[in-house]
């Protein structure tokens, strides 16, 4: 019969325990380095490397809460220090706690370093000009933009019927179109589908496209006033 030597379970146990003991203590205190980092990086997730002389340690965290550390030697296998997966080997986690405090010294030389770079951060800045002139000016050219199309929308409206149409011209050649309804202009647009509204019930245009068109105004004005003249005309020679 072989003589093997005893097996107490409890010296397993016992190793376990201190095994997980060992991690709690660890997962504690990278868990503040995790939640540290969160807030320097500005995130709610994310993952940081920090090299030290003995290998890779890298910090994952979600919403502050330490997701895993992880220890790549410079040689050896790598260790998941703390995860959610599984608790990991001993001899492999005295491995990587031998190498802990140089990895805690990184993360504080990551921090110094960000401090250093915010040093001397100039924090008076020009003042901001005010956009009250503009708006103010842009809105009283297109107040009497829209008070003109909300005129010949009426004046459509009363010619043509309906409760809504469309009424198109070519300036300098571009597409410029007044969609009306019953309540007025709805929008004036300039270019098709893809181009500028100078009307509309959204975003006002551009200062840019403002000066651009708003001088191209009268001769869409003048375009209409010809449509309503040839239509007159039309009607005139219509005898009873």
């Amino acid at each position: 019969m072989t003589d093997w030597p005893p097996v107490d379970p409890t010296d397993a146990a016992a190793v376990a325990e201190r095994r997980d003991a060992v991690v709690d203590a660890v997962r504690d205190h990278a868990g503040r380095i995790a939640y540290e980092l969160a807030l320097l990086e500005g995130g709610d997730y994310g993952r940081v490397e920090f090299e030290t002389d003995g290998g890779t340690w890298t910090v994952k965290y979600e919403a502050g809460d330490l997701e895993f550390l992880l220890f790549e030697p410079t040689s050896g296998s790598e260790v998941y220090v703390v995860s959610t997966k599984r608790q990991p080997e001993p001899s492999a986690l005295a491995t990587a706690l031998a190498d802990y405090s140089a990895f805690v010294r990184a993360f504080n030389e990551h921090v110094a370093a960000a401090e250093e770079q915010l040093e001397d951060v100039p924090t008076e800045f020009p003042e901001p000009a005010s956009t009250e002139n503009a708006v103010n000016e842009r809105r009283r050219i297109l107040d009497r933009v829209e008070e003109t199309c909300d005129e010949i929308a009426g004046q459509l409206h009363r010619l043509e019927g309906g409760e809504y149409g469309t009424y198109e011209s070519r300036i300098d050649g571009q597409r410029w179109e007044l969609n009306w309804d019953r309540d007025g202009v709805s929008y004036l647009r300039i270019g098709g589908s893809d181009g500028v509204y100078l009307l509309s019930q959204y975003a006002p245009p551009e200062a840019s496209d403002v000066r651009r068109y708003v001088p191209q105004f009268p001769a869409f004005v003048e375009a209409y006033n010809e449509t309503v003249a040839d239509r007159t005309e039309t009607l005139s020679r219509v005898e009873l």
